[in-house]
């Protein structure tokens, strides 16, 4: 069982006069509520459908089937949760506005940039900003959705701004096959097999993700590469 039974909540959907009941992994429930996919199996502290998940009664299979066409849990539970709602404790809601934060933290370092030194700022940085400009955190709402109204907040706070990065890359040839895996992470707009069998590549990635993308291929070549940024664009 992935599912903490400790922390997993109720969802619940209420069908006419019956009610249906799963116990699931709060976090990654309300993930797939909002669009994610994530197997049940990753989701569901047990495949069973309870008409109460206190008194542990299992809804009859025969109510099932005639309500969802189905008697298979992991069938069933997506509808519970799409269609009803999720449960959770003033405590669990904290926990996850507070890891919505930090994600939404990470997103904007990751993507955004220091105009004043065209570095990423730090993810402590950025959190910090967000709490002295008060942004609040829906922990229900996707970080993706609320990463421009915190970039909003904080920008009178620290100098905020978003770029793409075109950066060419040229790869020796004893690492270029492994290092492709590495250069798709970005955008490739043009690679080129040279005639000593090195790779020349330009890659195209949000100017935040650059420093992390340059370490990854350092890493993998011991330092072997040689780099260029080619453009900047602001977004």
């Amino acid at each position: 069982m992935s599912v903490s039974i400790e922390k997993a909540v109720v969802a619940r959907l209420n069908y006419g006069q019956q009610k249906f009941e799963i116990l699931v992994d709060p976090n990654k429930a309300m993930d797939f509520k909002n669009g994610k996919m994530i197997p049940m199996e990753e989701i569901l502290a047990y495949p069973i459908i309870y008409k109460d998940v206190k008194s542990t009664e299992a809804v009859p299979e025969k109510d099932l089937q005639k309500t969802f066409g189905t008697t298979e849990a992991n069938r069933i539970a997506p509808i519970i949760l799409k269609q009803g709602e999720i449960q959770v404790t003033t405590e669990q809601k904290r926990e996850m506005i507070e890891q919505k934060r930090h994600l939404i933290a990470t997103l904007i370092s990751k993507r955004g940039i220091n105009p004043q030194t065209n570095t990423p700022h730090p993810e402590q940085r950025i959190l910090n900003a967000m709490q002295q400009a008060g942004v609040n955190i829906e922990p229900f709402v996707d970080a993706e959705l609320q990463m421009e109204k915190a970039v909003k907040a904080i920008k009178p706070i620290i100098p905020l701004k978003f770029q793409n990065v075109t950066l060419q890359l040229k790869i020796p040839p004893q690492f270029a096959g492994k290092a492709y895996s590495v250069i798709k992470a970005g955008k490739i707009i043009n690679e080129q097999w040279l005639n000593d069998g090195s790779l020349q590549a330009n890659v195209e990635m949000l100017a935040g993700m650059m420093d992390d993308f340059v370490q990854k291929v350092a890493n993998l070549t011991h330092g072997s590469f040689e780099s260029k940024v080619l453009k900047r664009e602001d977004i």
